[in-house]
């Protein structure tokens, strides 16, 4: 399951915890954050303030994604204990880092929310739910939040 923190994510999170699961069921949860266009990985060997900025970035994004991956977890697990839930956050295009986690976990499903929290990011990429939608190895179920849809 990918998540965002976005109330489309929540609402994959909530369409999930209706679902019967056998208690067998492994479920991984991820948060995928982009760095500032601006600023990637190969800008580091500048130095300077702006690794100082890439650093904060980094360890504010790491802070921010786990918190949603816990959060998100901690209502999977007060639905149904016996779950094994796994979480990580990763950094990457979403679209891409997902599907490459699900294929590194032989995924079944892949969950996601109808839209994130980018919407340039949406506009210039496209839509991380449409593009797992036909790109995937594995079924995707995209849920809709009633109320923002």
């Amino acid at each position: 399951m990918a998540i965002d923190g976005s109330d489309f994510s929540k609402a994959a999170v909530e369409q999930l915890n209706r679902m019967t699961l056998p208690s067998n069921t492994e479920i991984h949860l991820i948060n995928v954050y982009e760095f500032p266009t601006a600023l990637g990985p190969e800008l580091m060997a500048i130095g300077g303030s702006l690794n100082h900025y890439f650093e904060e970035f980094i360890n504010g994004a790491q802070k921010l994604g786990n918190e949603i991956v816990t959060e998100a977890s901690d209502n999977l697990k007060s639905i149904n204990k016996t779950l094994t839930i796994t979480t990580s956050v990763v950094s990457g295009l979403p679209k891409i880092a997902i599907l490459e986690k699900a294929e590194e976990w032989d995924a079944d499903l892949i969950v996601v929310g109808s839209q994130g929290q980018g919407a340039l990011s949406r506009l210039l990429l496209g839509s991380v739910s449409q593009y797992l939608a036909t790109h995937a190895k594995c079924s995707v179920m995209i849920a809709r939040d009633k109320n923002n849809s």
